[in-house]
This record gives C-alpha cells, structure tokens and sequence, in this order.
C-alpha cells in the first residue's frame, strides 16, 4: 500500500531548446521589419543592391536585434545580438559571393569546355574560330606538369622543415621560423622576377617550365612549413612521451606515433599549400612563354598553363575568346576540385 505518491514534474533535458511565444515573435519582427524598410529605402533611394544591404539592413537588424534583445532578455543580450547578427550577415555575404563565383564560372565556362576540348590544343585557333575546334589540354599537361615539379619537391621540404622546428632544440629554429614567416608575404612578381634574374639571366636555367615550377617553389615552400609546424605542434605531448617511455628511439616514436597522428592535417597542408600557387599566372607570364601546342617536356621549350591559357585570351576582346577564357577558368576549377577530393579520398585510407 503507497503510503504517498510522488509527483513527477517532466524537466526537458535541453532547456535551450525551448522558445516562448514572446521570443519567437520577437525574432520575426527582427527579422522581416528590417528587410521590409530596406526595401522601400533602396527603392525610394535608388541604392544599388551591396549598398542597401550595408548601408541600410545591417544597421537596421542590428537595431531591432538588440531591442528584441532588451524585451526578452534584458541589456544583457544586445551584446549577443549584435554578435549573432553579424556573423550570420557576414556568412551569407560570403556564401553569397562564394556562389556567384561559381555560379558564374559554371554558366559561362561550360559554353566552351566538351570532351574534345579537354585533348585538343589551341594550335592554329583564332580569337574568331568557333568554340567547336580547339581545346586546353595542352594546358592542363603545362599545368599539372609545372604545379607537380612545385609540390614534388615543396612538400618534403617543408614538412622536412616542420618537423626540424617541432621536434628538435636546434637554436637555429628561430631563424629558419623568421624566414619561412617572412617569405609567406613574398608577392607572387617577384618571385617570378628573382628566379628570372637569378637562373635566366645567369644561364644556369633556359627558358622553360621548369623556371615557373621553381618560382612556384618559392611561393609554396612557406606555406608548407608554417602549416606543417601548426600540424606536428597540435599532436599531444603525451604521445611522444609515452612512445619514449616504452623504449622507442625519437625517430621512431616520430614516424610510428607522431605522423600517423598528424596525416590528416599534413594532407591539408599540402592541399593548401597546392591552393597557394595553382593559379599564380604572374611568374608564369614572365618566366614561361605561352605555347598553343602541346608540349610535354618541362626541360625545353615553351609551355601552357590554365593560368597563362586563360590570361592569352582574355587579350582579346571577341566573344569566343572570352568564352575561352571562361572555360580555362572552369576547367582549373575543376581540377583543383578533382586533386583536393582525390587527396582527401587517399588521405582517408587507413595505413
């Protein structure tokens, strides 16, 4: 027999979650008065549309963001509100440009790309001949051949070098560190300028492709090493410590424990550091001439690229060749989604 009876009261275990009527429609008035008033101020005001939004929403949401603020949580919340507002503004603004971007490559660009444009060259093609004959695959050879030169010989070095900045006491770290951080800002020009004046002009190097793929070297080789120290730092001391601990050599505890913990992140960094120089053009312009042709030697001659492929039609000022050019541009975004999935397809492969 119950001598008693408990009432149990039903406490949601997520009380964030819950919105009372009073928030709800606070939010909604925040929300729809601020874009109704931008409407009829940019259409009275004649304001373009980047203007309206700027000038006029942002300061108006954050206005009724921090009054729905003060009425539901008191002044406490208009910090919060204005955080909130902003960066959910900025991310659309940047979703927003994000796809335009691309939007605008895939509409364009796709006018000139078809299968036959991916093997054939630009040899004998005009500014005036039509998107029909033609193609980029000498430059997408020019440019897989240049950027792998860069990265075969970027990655290794630069991880070689994060690893010496993270791994060992040398009292040489702070110098390298300086200048690897010093060289990250190295405008893409002058680094074209200094191997064109360094290894040209000397004649240690001839005009070729491989002068762009060292260029391209200089410019990557910063960013790999300033990530790949980030990656090896972000791995736990402690399992260093305890590789030491069961008798393993510091070799050993670095390249059994140590790197398989840090693989992802070095997959990102090579992924960015490639990022870094795909589609540097100005190096290219002034160390490799443009050639319609296919050439698949990077020792001799002149060679294409998406970047100088695309700069070579943009020259002129007819509707194919800016449909080429707009191909060129989506063809190399194409390919730098294809490597960066690949990598991370490969990167995800357990060992």
């Amino acid at each position: 027999m119950m001598v008693g009876q408990i009432n149990t009261v039903n406490v949601s275990t997520t009380p964030w979650r819950v919105r009372s009527t009073k928030k709800l429609t606070a939010i909604a008035v925040a929300s729809v008065v601020p874009a109704i008033l931008t409407l009829i101020i940019s259409s009275q005001m004649q304001l373009p549309g980047l203007f309206g939004l700027v000038l006029v929403f942002l300061p108006l949401q954050l206005l009724t963001a921090s009054l729905a603020a003060v009425l539901v949580v008191g002044k406490r919340g208009i910090a919060d509100a204005i955080l909130t507002v902003t960066v959910y503004f900025l991310s659309l603004v940047m979703a927003a440009l994000l796809g335009s971007v691309v939007v605008s490559l895939v509409v364009r660009g796709f006018k000139a790309l078809s299968f036959q444009s991916l093997y054939q060259n630009s040899f004998l093609i005009t500014s005036v001949t039509s998107l029909d004959y033609g193609g980029l695959g000498h430059a997408i050879v020019g440019t897989l051949l240049t950027v792998g030169i860069a990265v075969l010989f970027a990655v290794p070095i630069g991880i070689a070098v994060g690893v010496f900045l993270t791994e060992t006491q040398s009292p040489l770290g702070g110098a390298v560190r300086f200048l690897s951080q010093s060289l990250t800002g190295l405008p893409s020009i002058v680094s074209g300028l200094f191997v064109f004046a360094s290894l040209y002009l000397t004649g240690l190097i001839q005009r070729s492709a491989v002068l762009g793929s060292v260029a391209l070297f200089l410019l990557m080789l910063p960013t790999v090493i300033r990530l790949s120290e980030d990656v090896f730092k972000l791995v736990p001391q402690d399992l260093r410590y305890a590789a030491l601990a069961l008798g393993a050599t510091r070799s050993k505890a670095f390249f059994q424990v140590v790197f398989p913990a840090a693989r992802s992140g070095i997959i990102t960094t090579c992924l960015l550091g490639t990022a870094r120089i795909i589609g540097e053009t100005a190096p290219l312009i002034v160390l490799v001439t443009y050639l319609p042709s296919t050439n698949v030697n990077p020792f001799s001659g002149d060679m294409a690229s998406l970047p100088t492929y695309i700069f070579s039609w943009l020259k002129f000022s007819t509707d194919a060749a800016n449909q080429r050019a707009w191909g060129g541009a989506l063809a190399l975004m194409i390919l730098v989604g294809v490597l960066f999935g690949l990598a991370r397809y490969l990167g995800r492969k357990k060992i």
